[in-house]
């Protein structure tokens, strides 16, 4: 007997996969070298950093190799409204619609790249005040 395809991705599985993108750019590693390190297209990890194809066991584990981290950091910081969709439970049964998971903001690309530039700074002085500033800046902002 076939299982119902849900129609949009769990998220356990979205939690996972922004957690393989974080690590590659993280790395600096584009899908394109990830996908030939585990012998898939750019397109498949695309498909696994989003959560609309989940990833299993020893791909999870190979992923973990290349990417240089154990298989938990896939996991970590997963809130804990999340932690509890990973459970089964039987089709149809929900008493209302999960609520969809909205990737941290950790896990986006422009806050990686900022990270990346940051630490770009050399001048350990610069690089305080620059944070400084960051914060400032947005003190600022919390005000208006």
């Amino acid at each position: 007997m076939a299982k119902p395809k849900i129609g949009r991705p769990r998220p356990v599985d979205v939690h996972v996969g922004s957690r393989v993108r974080l690590r590659r750019t993280m790395l600096g590693m584009s899908q394109e070298k990830l996908g030939a390190a585990i012998e898939l297209t750019f397109q498949q990890v695309q498909k696994y950093e989003r959560g609309t194809n989940r990833i299993g066991a020893s791909r999870l584990y190979q992923l973990s190799s290349v990417l240089d981290v154990p298989v938990s950091f896939f996991f970590d910081d997963m809130p804990p409204e999340v932690a509890q969709t990973g459970g089964r439970r039987p089709f149809g049964f929900s008493e209302s619609e999960a609520a969809v998971y909205e990737a941290d903001t950790l896990a986006k690309r422009e806050t990686l790249e900022l990270v990346r530039a940051y630490y770009r700074i050399k001048n350990e002085k610069v690089r305080k005040r620059v944070f400084e500033l960051a914060k400032a800046l947005a003190k600022a902002d919390e005000k208006h």
